[in-house]
């Protein structure tokens, strides 16, 4: 009999909310400000290594929840575009009584998180951006990431190989070692990535893919913001992070330290007492710093 896993743990501990047409599982915990943490493309599992530090989760209110299509939250048939996951999230804040909160997103959720403050400004107080997967210049390292590694993956995906599928993808996006390492940060995600690939390959993918963000949109963002790059990533990330941060007006830049792209999963204490470092110099307002969590 395999041993039970966090990931199996918090998903029977994990809440449903009817928004939007879709019912959506989600966990909060703690107290304070709050903070909206965004998961990643890949997979639902993500925030649990964040929740679990204590510079965070003794300090403030954490939001984790599972976007339509992952884990057990409702699929939604079709496309399902960046402006989707943007609006589910607002509305589940609004569900929850969270009038304006932190908002962390990591690489494609980082989108979200753009696409949340142009959306629903109101309710982004301030914007974590953990290698964002989007905006990228046109470089030939980008070009040799799709070749290399979008394509192939794709290919598995469509050839009905997950596995394979989610092997090439991580192996090019976190490194040949990667597995290691995403296994020490949180064991078992590697199996939820297999489980929610027609999320990510068939809905993720594309609507990264298709998704706008100019200078203009960027100037529009006036919420402090924090971009996060590990130390020892990969360039195309360090391309799009840097041209991200030479648009957003008031941004600041921050290298974590023994990390890939895996960033949390590898220095989870380095990333939340960033984050809550950050917190500190941008407190909400009294009047939004608080709300009832039994809403």
């Amino acid at each position: 009999m395999k041993p039970v896993t966090r990931l199996q743990v918090v998903a029977d501990q994990m809440e449903r909310a009817a928004i939007d047409c879709v019912e959506l599982e989600y966990q909060l915990r703690g107290s304070g400000e709050p903070v909206v943490l965004i998961h990643w493309g890949v997979s639902a599992a993500w925030a649990e290594p964040l929740m679990d530090e204590a510079a965070l989760g003794d300090r403030y209110r954490l939001l984790s929840y599972h976007r339509a299509g992952f884990a057990g939250s409702d699929r939604i048939e079709g496309p399902v575009s960046m402006g989707d996951h943007a609006r589910h999230c607002a509305l589940l804040m609004r569900h929850l009584g969270i009038e304006r909160a932190h908002i962390v997103g990591h690489s494609s959720s980082a989108v979200i998180a753009l696409q949340l403050a142009l959306d629903f400004p109101d309710a982004v107080h301030t914007l974590a951006l953990m290698e964002p997967a989007r905006p990228f210049p046109p470089t030939e390292e980008q070009a040799e990431f799709v070749r290399d590694v979008v394509g192939p993956a794709v290919q598995r995906y469509r050839a009905g190989d997950k596995v394979a599928a989610v092997d090439t993808w991580a192996r090019g996006v976190f490194g040949p070692d990667y597995r290691g390492a995403l296994e020490r940060g949180l064991p078992g995600v590697f199996d939820q990535c297999v489980a929610d690939a027609d999320a990510f390959f068939a809905q993720e993918m594309p609507a990264v893919q298709q998704w706008s963000f100019t200078a203009q949109d960027a100037s529009r963002i006036t919420q402090p913001a924090l971009a996060i790059i590990g130390d020892n990533t990969a360039p195309t990330f360090l391309g799009r992070l840097q041209l991200l941060v030479s648009w957003l007006p008031n941004v600041q830049a921050f290298e974590l330290p023994r990390a890939t792209h895996l960033l949390h999963l590898q220095n989870p204490r380095g990333t939340a007492e960033a984050l809550a470092s950050f917190y500190t110099r941008h407190p909400l307002p009294a009047s939004t710093a608080s709300f009832d969590a039994d809403r």
